[in-house]
């Protein structure tokens, strides 16, 4: 053969598999097993076992490992659970006990733990978690799975650990030990800033680092631990076994000391006692502040800092260069690497099977061949049916299904019909429903069908409504056209049924009618009835259906004349000959259960023993028994069934195997069959088993059967095996692995081509060229034999069943067409057929290939027995921002502690990293029994791939790893130097833009009261002019009237105030007003201002809360130096009380005043400030950053201020407005206090607190007193539109009208939430809301109101701006709905008397139109500065008095800190011009620096919020470079974890982020201010203080 030869390319190590040198005595083996039996299932502790285990195998140590027994017995190393026997990397010799599976070769195990070695323990961060969520909730979780768990291909046994031979230890005496202990240390050491040194007991000094995560001793064990792999140490000091590998270690260790670290017994307590910050301090053991005064608690900062350590590792792939323009974002493109292994090889020729024999009396078709044995034969056994005792329940003999199938096909063509028209007509599709344990029943209906000549679909028995991946069957039936069900009397009873007590209609299944095919429901067809006899066809015999790697369920149509022709060539293949037996376990409703064990068995007359999957999981040595019992020369079974039968094989001592001819291994393309069957033959061999009958053979649905090892009689070439490397199988290349020892693949050949078939290796993807004889494609075939299309997918059909491979010329290479056998492989030496992966388990990661099941092998050699189940594992790719990324999902075990699976989640990674070299994206482990279930046992994958994307795998422990596995993110940004400032006015000139600023309209000439210089002159006058006057109407919960106020009785009130307050106070001394919102809020200001006193007005503390707001009265009266408290009552008594001492002390509260009950005096003179730049009031506000910030409003300044919301609104005294906002500060204080003494309106006041118990109050006012005009909060609105958005209806019968609002503003302090205000103006809209007439208002610190939407003027505009752009500080407008897209709202119209530009945060130099930059303002009310205790007013005199640095140098403006832009409209406004609008984008101190962009955390909220539908709410912040985002979790604990991965997925795929910490809280964690704005900052502190109680915290790493 010519790739034989082609420059000695494919050298592959190709060898027969003969018998297995034993290297134990048989007695010794048998004892090992039973041991190992008894700890699996719990007969014996690991101690007793290992007492056990180190007697029997004393004897064979020094043998077995090769090394001078003195030194053995002297360093008394026992291996612990494993037994290493030498063995060459081809001959692997195994102990009997090495109950091997699918999924392992020891090469591979021994790599693992070698690879594994090569790592000094990493240490990361273990997630945090709340105790509940540890307590597994499902009931059954604390059930071990029913060995169903194991998946198609694999056992639930246990994996035997290997000690790698290369343990460092041996032939060493104990000193080596010590000195390589030291050396781990020091080689750990990531930085020596905090060194210190600590003497070590061998007399040297031991460098510990606090940087190392203080080391404490602890990545040493574990560096030890995995060196030791298992080893266990008896008396030698060594360190502590904290990996959990050997439960009961008895190790002393001498650990190296560190000043402060305390030695403390094994846990999570091993955490970092010192550490070192971002910042360079050292923060040691306890809570210590930082900078700014937050306590920091050691834990959660400790477990930050190890994961910046983990991340301080530099990256395997560097990044490239590739930023074009920096805007521009591209994702890194992975380059090939140029050393990477390609193909060398010549074409390959296509390979042909021996021709098809001709066989004189072959029938013409499989009905014709029933028909002939049924009447010739009748007595001959044709199948054995067992139940789960593995009794013999039935034997259907060939006569018995002749005469069933000819009553079923004449009963179903002939006695079943709706209004006389016959129900089936020949060529119908009919679906067959059979239990597993019941193929008597099927094969009569198979054949019945075929008979009938009408299309059997075999599917699963649904047995509830949400079977995984039923409801794709469901959409197969209904393409298929079924309506017609066949299924058993006992399988109907059994399923779930709707009321009327017919069958339940299953979601996503068409209506169909279920019939009972059992003997009563058949009539015996009239003597003169045959049933049609033809020649095999193209038409189609039946239907097989496969799930796609997406989950989608396709059929696979077979015609008459391929099923005839794959049974011609599966008996020619395998030699069948009549009468034979054939022992059958696998699922004989499809693939080679169906091939061998239904269709070419009846064409052979041969009799088929049927192995029900119920009885392997009771007695998985039942089909052993069988073959035995019956004589059976050959046998259909998976990998996983022979591993079934190593678990239970010390039982039978009698049975013999010597009748097999052939063991058809279906699975044999699975690249870990190939352990699977060596451990069968290592045990079965003495029991009569030779080693040439073990036959893998290589199917799929599309093609059948591809290719099948030739039982020994044919006289064919000996098996051979291949070890290959793993990284050139990444690039689709075959290289027989040389150097790197650990990532090889050994694989054992399918045997030969079928009979009469064509089989080429193409490239994957594109144009399927054909492979070179040393590169990896997917097979295809041309065969008679395959099935012929998918059904009714004539595209897909096109794609597989037609391809044409062809030449690198392009020339075709053969005139018949192929089908894509979804195996990946080659042709090896000697014609074999090699199959290395399917295209289902195919992850193409960075441009490299990797397999799903050898990505499982590398996690299952990682010591799986304590963690997880076996087999029970699933690995499968997303894609996230532009690649694959690997996600591997496992159950684990109810016994399993926190910390194991954490460790064993570690090692994982470090394993696939070193193996496969691959990242792995997530892994998560699920409770015991949760992942969706194939239908005989197994996992079902997409079913799987699906929740997790869904969030609804609900894992108990997650691990995430974007940092090392994203490696295409954009560069980060380099920040340019900056234009100089005269350039950029000429730059702006040039390109035409203006220079971004804008104003109000001029206030107009003074009005009647507009004389008045001082608010409470006004009042004075208001009380004199029109005393009846109403000014305020308070409601209460009941929307009834709870107080009112004319102007003369405020006028009167506020006297009385200040005549208590004059005797006791100076002018000008500070005095906190804490009232709840009220008349008595109002009316004690303005006595304030009448005694020439300075309000403050303060929220009072909430009495069931005393604890959170208590504090914070108590440090506004402290920063504002209030001398004097007034307030009422009960409040006084609050303050006072033992509640309240428990919070605060209150023996420092300054005087308390209640002003309930003040005597009525006449009060002597008001005071008159001498200017009207004195200090008015102080408005106290707590930002979103969380600092309190007082600022100073002069008289003028008030005035100014009601003046233009006077003019914007159009304010008179016949007007009334609705107000739904805290009085507390900004410009709710103003419209709340201010504005109606001011211009004489009428205010409706609705505590916003009554909502939260009659949520439709504000509403409800704003209709019964038909108010035009009305101010509400982001929270007001909220609540409304969470609280009463079912209710509309209900308001609607209440008469509640809204049509009379024409301006509804949100006052805030933030960029206007568009999602909530556009829900809010749907919602109502049944109530007659305008979709016009919800806008928002815009004010800050430096000036509370800068943008009002007002009555007159356009409508607010919306633009939509590109994020990326954002990120860059710039503004580009884009359509909506393009990608990256932000919708932004104007903020409101400029009040008069305001200017506004847009400044440069750094050169302070003014900005063009539709630049993003600082909004400046100047306006006669802006405050006049900051009031701070300590004079810290100079840290912020340019916020309040700036100037541009270049253009208008003489204005004075105030920096307001938000960035945003302006824009020039096509509208105009009252005045004619063209409307300038005002875009607010974000608080520039919340804004978020990460690679060199900035973000605001709104947005990337946004995304989170969208990710899943339980999370509530979200904020985000930064700590140390690091992103943590905190979810609000609405639902139940279990989906804690989902949320991790969403949250990670959707802000790297949105915003190209790592998010280095997610933390799953309850709602309501996330504070929120009186604006129901987030306070990110407590959160924050919250979070590094431990205090938020978070469900779960997660470290990605």
């Amino acid at each position: 053969m010519a790739e034989r030869t082609s420059a000695g390319l494919l050298t592959m190590m190709m060898e027969p598999t003969p018998a297995v040198a034993m290297t134990l005595p048989a007695e010794v083996r048998e004892k090992l097993a039973e041991l190992e039996l008894e700890l699996s299932e719990g007969d014996i502790t690991q101690k007793g076992y290992e007492k056990k285990r180190g007697k029997l195998l004393a004897p064979y140590i020094p043998q077995i490992q090769g090394v001078d027994p003195s030194l053995q017995i002297d360093n008394r190393i026992q291996a612990s659970s494993q037994a290493v026997i030498p063995g060459s990397k081809h001959n692997k010799s195994r102990a009997a006990n090495t109950r091997d599976e699918r999924f392992r070769s020891d090469l591979h195990t021994e790599a693992v733990q070698a690879a594994l070695a090569k790592y000094k323990e990493r240490k990361m961060p273990m997630p945090s978690k709340r105790r509940s969520v540890l307590v597994q909730s499902s009931v059954e979780a604390c059930t071990p799975p029913d060995t169903s768990s194991a998946s198609e291909d694999e056992g639930s046994l246990r994996r035997q650990g290997r000690l790698a031979t290369s343990t460092p230890y041996q032939g060493h005496g104990h000193p080596a030990v010590e000195h390589w202990f030291n050396r781990v240390i020091q080689g750990s050491s990531t930085s020596s800033s905090a060194s210190s040194t600590s003497s070590h007991p061998g007399g040297r000094s031991v460098t510990n680092t606090t940087a190392h995560a203080a080391l404490n001793a602890n990545a040493t064990a574990t560096a030890l631990a995995d060196l030791m792999a298992h080893t266990q140490l008896d008396n030698h000091s060594a360190p502590p076994d904290v990996t959990g590998l050997s439960e009961n270690s008895s190790v002393h260790a001498e650990r190296p000391q560190v000043a402060s670290v305390r030695s403390i017994s094994r846990g999570y307590n091993y955490n970092t006692k010192v550490m070192e910050t971002a910042d360079g301090c050292e923060w040691s053991e306890g809570s210590l502040s930082l900078t700014d005064g937050v306590p920091v608690n050691s834990r959660v900062s400790s477990k930050i800092q190890q994961l910046l350590n983990t991340l301080k590792r530099p990256k395997r792939p560097p990044l490239r260069e590739f930023f074009l323009d920096d805007f521009e974002e591209l994702l890194d493109v992975q380059q090939p690497d140029p050393n990477q292994p390609k193909p060398e090889g010549q074409l390959m020729s296509p390979l042909e099977g021996e021709p098809l024999g001709v066989v004189t009396n072959w029938p013409p078709s499989l009905p014709a061949a029933l028909q002939r044995w049924g009447m010739t034969q009748p007595k001959s056994p044709c199948l054995t049916a067992l139940d789960n005792a593995g009794k013999p329940v039935y034997t259907l003999t060939y006569g018995k299904l002749w005469t069933r199938c000819q009553k079923l096909a004449y009963t179903l063509l002939n006695k079943l019909s709706t209004r006389n028209e016959p129900l089936l007509m020949p060529g119908d599709r009919v679906a067959l429903v059979f239990p597993n344990n019941d193929p008597v029943m099927f094969m009569v209906a198979f054949y019945g069908c075929l008979l009938a000549e009408l299309v059997p679909v075999p599917i699963e028995v649904p047995l509830t409504r949400k079977d995984a991946g039923s409801q794709q069957i469901g959409f197969l039936l209904g393409s298929c056209g079924v309506t017609l069900a066949l299924t058993t009397d006992a399988c109907q009873k059994g399923l779930p049924k709707a009321q009327t007590g017919e069958v339940a209609t299953f979601k996503g299944w068409p209506r169909l009618l279920w019939f009972v095919t059992d003997g009563k429901h058949v009539v015996k067809p009239p003597k003169d009835w045959h049933p049609p006899m033809r020649e095999a066809s193209n038409d189609i015999a039946y239907i097989e259906y496969k799930t796609s790697k997406e989950g989608s369920t396709m059929g696979i149509t077979v015609s008459h004349s391929a099923m005839l022709a794959h049974c011609h060539a599966l008996t020619q293949a395998c030699g069948y000959t009549e009468a034979e037996t054939i022992t059958n376990v696998l699922d004989f409703k499809r693939e080679a259960g169906l091939w061998h064990g239904v269709l070419a068995s009846v064409m052979n007359r041969m009799h088929v023993i049927s192995i029900p999957y119920s009885l392997m999981k009771v007695n998985p040595l039942s089909w052993i028994q069988k073959v035995h019992t019956y004589k059976a020369q050959v046998a259909v079974v998976k990998s996983r069934d022979m591993h079934w039968s190593l678990l239970a094989q010390r039982d039978q001592r009698d049975i013999s195997l010597s009748s097999l001819r052939m063991l058809i291994v279906a699975d044999g393309a699975n690249p870990w069959s190939i352990s699977s069957c060596d451990a069968f033959l290592n045990v079965f061999q003495a029991r009569g088993l030779r080693p040439e009958v073990i036959c893998p053979c290589a199917s799929t649905s599309e093609a059948m059967t591809v290719a099948i090892r030739r039982p020994p009689e044919m006289g064919v070439p000996p098996p051979g095996k291949a070890v290959l490397s793993m990284g050139g199988l990444s690039h689709s290349v075959i290289r027989v692995d040389t150097e790197e020892k650990l990532s090889v693949l050994t694989v054992q050949d399918v045997g030969q081509v079928m009979p009469g078939a064509l089989v080429c290796v193409v490239r994957v993807e594109g144009t399927p060229y054909l492979c070179q004889t040393d590169e990896v494609g997917e097979i295809c075939i041309s065969s008679g034999t395959t099935g012929v299309a998918y059904y009714g997918l004539p595209g897909m059909t096109k794609n597989i069943f037609e391809t044409i491979p062809v030449t690198l010329s392009g020339v075709p290479i053969s005139d018949r067409s192929f089908t894509r056998t979804s195996l990946l492989g080659f042709i090896g030496p000697d014609s074999l057929v090699f199959v290395v992966g399917k295209m289902d388990g195919l992850m193409v990661v960075s441009g490299r290939r990797h397999n799903a099941d050898d990505v499982v092998a590398t996690a299952l050699a990682v010591e799986p027995m304590k963690f997880v189940y076996r087999g029970r594992i699933a690995v499968f790719s997303v894609s996230v921002l532009r690649d694959e990324r690997i996600v591997v999902v496992a159950e684990q075990r109810p016994d399993a502690s926190e910390e194991d699976s954490f460790q064993w989640m570690s090692r994982v990674l470090q394993a696939i990293d070193s193996i496969h070299q691959v990242g792995v994206y997530c892994l998560a482990l699920v409770p015991a029994n949760t992942l969706p279930k194939a239908p005989l046992g197994g996992i079902h994958i997409s079913e799987t791939k699906q929740r997790f994307l869904e969030g609804a795998l609900h894992p108990c422990n997650v691990l995430m790893c974007p940092h090392t596995c994203v490696t295409n993110l954009p560069k980060p940004r380099q920040k340019q130097p900056e234009v100089g400032p005269a350039s950029m006015i000429v730059g702006n000139l040039v390109a035409g833009k203006r220079i971004a600023q804008a104003c109000g309209r001029d206030v107009a000439q003074l009005e009647d009261n507009d004389q008045f210089l001082y608010i409470q002159d006004v009042l004075q006058w208001r009380a004199q002019a029109t005393p009846d006057h109403p000014l305020f109407l308070v409601l209460n919960a009941k929307g009834t009237v709870a107080s009112t106020a004319s102007c003369l009785q405020l006028h009167k009130r506020a006297e009385r105030v200040a005549v208590a307050l004059m005797g006791r106070l100076n002018t000008g001394d500070h005095v906190a007003l804490v009232y709840p919102p009220g008349i008595d809020l109002i009316a004690t200001f303005y006595g304030c201002l009448y005694a020439g006193c300075v309000p403050v007005t303060v929220r009072p503390p909430h009495p069931q809360n005393l604890a959170t707001t208590l504090p914070t009265v108590k440090m506004i009266v402290e920063v504002s130096k209030s001398v004097c408290i007034l307030t009422t009552q009960a409040i006084m008594k609050l303050l006072k009380s033992k509640e309240a001492a428990a919070a605060v002390d209150i023996k420092s509260w300054p005087m308390v005043l209640d002003t309930d009950d003040l005597p009525r005096k006449k009060s002597p003179q008001m005071y008159k400030p001498p200017t009207p730049e004195m200090l008015a009031y102080l408005d106290f506000s707590v930002s979103t950053t969380g600092i309190l910030a007082g600022v100073k409003m002069s008289h003028a300044a008030t005035s100014a201020l009601c003046r233009s919301i006077k003019l914007q609104c159009e304010l008179y005294p016949s007007r009334q407005i609705a107000i739904c906002l805290d009085p507390y500060c900004g410009l709710g204080f103003a419209l709340w206090c201010l504005c109606s003494v001011y211009s004489g309106h009428q205010s409706i006041l609705v505590p916003p607190l009554e909502l939260e118990s009659n949520a439709s109050l504000w509403l409800a006012a704003v209709s019964q007193y038909k108010v035009r005009v009305t101010f509400c909060s982001y929270s007001v609105m909220e609540m409304c539109t969470k609280g009463l958005g079912s209710q509309t209806e209900a308001l609607r019968l209440r008469n509640v009208n809204l049509s009379c609002v024409r301006t509804c503003m949100v006052v805030a302090e933030e960029r206007p939430r568009i999602a909530l205000t556009q829900s809010f103006s749907k919602i109502f809209k049944d109530l007659g809301l305008s979709p016009r007439a919800v806008s928002t208002t815009f004010g800050c610190r430096v000036n509370v109101a800068i943008c009002l939407q007002g009555t007159a003027g356009p409508d607010p505009t919306t633009v939509y701006v590109d994020m990326r752009a954002l990120r860059h500080d710039r503004v580009r407008l884009v359509e909506r709905g393009s990608p990256h897209s932000l919708p932004l709202m104007e903020s409101g119209k400029i009040l008069p008397g305001v200017k506004v530009i847009i400044a440069n945060t750094e050169t302070k130099g003014p900005l063009g139109d539709s630049h993003l930059g600082e909004v400046w303002v100047s306006s006669p009310h802006n405050a006049t500065g900051y009031y701070t205790v300590y004079g810290e007013e100079a840290l912020h005199a340019d916020h309040f008095s700036t100037k541009l640095s270049f253009g208008d140098t003489q204005t004075v403006w105030a920096r307001t800190g938000y960035l945003g832009f302006l824009r020039r409209t096509e509208l105009t406004d009252a005045s004619g011009e063209r409307h300038d609008a005002l875009y607010v984008v974000g608080s520039l101190d919340e804004t978020l620096e990460l690679r060199g962009m900035r973000y605001h955390p709104i947005d990337i909220e946004t995304s989170v919020i969208r990710s899943h539908k339980s999370i509530a709410e979200c904020a985000v912040f930064t700590w140390t470079n690091l992103l943590v985002v905190v979810v609000e979790l609405e639902g139940s604990e279990q989906e804690a974890l989902d949320l991790v991965a969403l949250v990670t997925n959707v802000v790297l795929e949105e915003h190209y982020l790592i998010v280095g910490v997610v933390v799953v809280v309850d709602p309501g964690v996330i504070p929120i201010n009186s604006r129901g704005e987030k306070q990110r900052m407590h959160l924050r502190d919250g979070f590094l203080a431990d205090q938020l109680d978070p469900i779960y915290v997660a470290y990605n790493m």
